[in-house]
């Protein structure tokens, strides 16, 4: 197993660490064309906010790129492991080319990184950081105790996040969009059947409900004092794999949705550019869409 690395070093300890394991690394600062430079799509965050990138781009064009980028190569381009939010800033700002420090990592040490930088900038969703934590465990064969270590939390908090990935996909996506808050999850969590997890999740979207209130329906659920909740479609598990597998390759939020008449996929999109680069990613084709005049 290899050496732990404690999130309380910091991120560049924790850097230098794994360039160490590696035998490769660029410790200079370079500079690469942004067109060179491409997102992770195993980057543990999905969810990108438009807003904050917009606002980041508007400081960029005024101060420049402060910060270096870290990237790793990949293939003739270069992967980002850490900085997908000033990538994305610094292209919308127009810039040819940005600061970057090129690294040797694998696949797990990019991940590891990428979900650290994005736990200590509070940047990943409850669900967000599920995945990331459940990657980590099965990338690095290591204890849930050992993953505590590594990114500074509690073994009770990593085991209270990995069990919000027991919640039904319908659940989970209403994590995801912030709909309903992890301590609503963890409530919900207390009801042993998927339909009236369910249930109660739309009345916490519904009615506003506290945490305290569902708690209190999810006590009176087990005791039998709320009605099941009806028959509905049990989505299969392979639609919940797909769903956050697109999540991830999209870099946006996807939702694979079943009723009792049909099946359907939901990908969100932000504005038309953003539509023409999931067109892009989904076909291949790096041509222009043709506009209406």
């Amino acid at each position: 197993m290899a050496n732990k690395i404690v999130l309380g070093r910091g991120l560049a300890s924790l850097i230098s660490s794994a360039s160490e394991e590696s035998g490769k690394a660029k410790e200079a600062v370079d500079e690469l064309r942004v067109d060179l430079i491409e997102p992770n799509p195993g980057q543990p965050r999905s969810e990108i906010d438009e807003e904050g990138i917009a606002e980041l781009s508007a400081s960029i064009a005024l101060h420049g790129l402060l910060q270096p980028i870290l990237v790793r190569p990949h293939g003739e381009k270069y992967e980002i492991v850490a900085g997908e939010r000033r990538w994305r800033a610094s292209r919308m700002a127009g810039l040819e080319t940005v600061p970057v420090r090129i690294v040797s990592l694998d696949d797990g040490q990019s991940l590891e990184i990428a979900l650290i930088e994005n736990l200590q900038r509070e940047d990943l969703n409850p669900i967000e950081a599920a995945y990331g934590y459940k990657r980590l465990l099965a990338e690095k064969q290591i204890t849930q105790a050992d993953l505590a270590e590594r990114v500074s939390k509690s073994r009770v908090s990593i085991t209270n996040a990995l069990r919000l990935l027991d919640l039904p996909e319908e659940v989970q996506a209403l994590v995801f969009e912030n709909k309903i808050s992890a301590g609503h999850a963890r409530a919900i969590l207390a009801v042993p059947d998927d339909e009236t997890r369910v249930k109660l999740a739309q009345k916490v979207v519904e009615e506003g409900l506290s945490v305290r209130a569902i708690e209190n329906l999810a006590r009176l659920s087990v005791a039998g004092g709320i009605p099941s909740a009806g028959k509905r479609p049990v989505s299969p598990k392979s639609y919940k794999a797909v769903a956050r597998k697109l999540r991830r390759f999209l870099t946006t939020n996807v939702r694979v949705k079943q009723t009792k008449d049909k099946k359907k996929i939901e990908i969100e999109f932000t504005d038309e550019n953003d539509l023409e680069r999931i067109y892009r990613v989904l076909t291949g084709d790096d041509k222009p869409l043709v506009r209406a005049q």
